[in-house]
């Protein structure tokens, strides 16, 4: 029911989307990564606004995005329930429920796809953006053992302009892990690698626009 909801989604929304996001896209290396995605995999990615979540759903067509959502999204019934239909998995912010990372690990299981915002909310005006990087995605890349692809998107949504995004080089992530390092160091170094290869991205983007 998932897979058929987002299916019709991208396929009524496609001019739409195209109207309001213009989204043109780049790549780390497209021969190592395009917006085919094999296998499992977590999308891990900057955070711009809500409607990065929409973007990303028509960056990545052929496969069923399940993101990770904040809890307040889904306080709106209407708009709860939409998300639910999308497959999406809740994350109660304030609670120490980690349920929604079972949730995610029998996705990727299945071999599906897991997207995470990292930062863990919008950055507020002043703060220096990418927000520092929670180890929530971290955890679960080495819990499920799967590949995780960076992604960079400026934001320009409803704009005359593009809204860019670049699609990195997926990464293995127990070849991050040290051994001789603590649980806590090994996660707090793997998100801290994540985000800068996130921020690499955007300089990849400033070389191509």
């Amino acid at each position: 029911m998932i897979a058929f909801f987002n299916f019709f989604i991208k396929i009524t929304g496609y001019i739409i989307q195209k109207i309001i996001f213009r989204t043109k896209i780049f790549y780390e290396d497209k021969s190592v990564q395009s917006r085919k995605i094999k296998g499992p995999a977590i999308i891990v990615s900057n955070h711009t606004s809500v409607y990065d979540y929409a973007c990303f759903l028509f960056v990545f067509p052929t496969r069923t995005l399940r993101y990770q959502m904040a809890e307040v999204l889904f306080k709106k019934r209407l708009l709860g329930l939409f998300l639910k239909m999308l497959g999406g998995i809740r994350v109660d912010r304030s609670s120490h429920d980690f349920g929604f990372m079972e949730k995610s690990k029998r996705v990727l299981d299945k071999g599906g796809i897991v997207g995470i915002f990292p930062e863990g909310r919008l950055p507020k005006a002043g703060e220096t953006a990418p927000l520092p990087f929670k180890s929530g995605a971290a955890y679960l890349s080495l819990y499920a053992n799967v590949k995780v692809i960076p992604v960079y998107t400026d934001g320009n949504y409803f704009c005359k302009q593009n809204a860019n995004v670049v699609i990195g080089k997926p990464i293995c992530v127990s070849e991050l892990y040290d051994d001789t390092k603590t649980e806590k160091e090994n996660l707090n170094g793997i998100s801290q690698y994540f985000r800068k290869k996130v921020i690499d991205l955007r300089d990849v983007l400033n070389e191509k626009i």
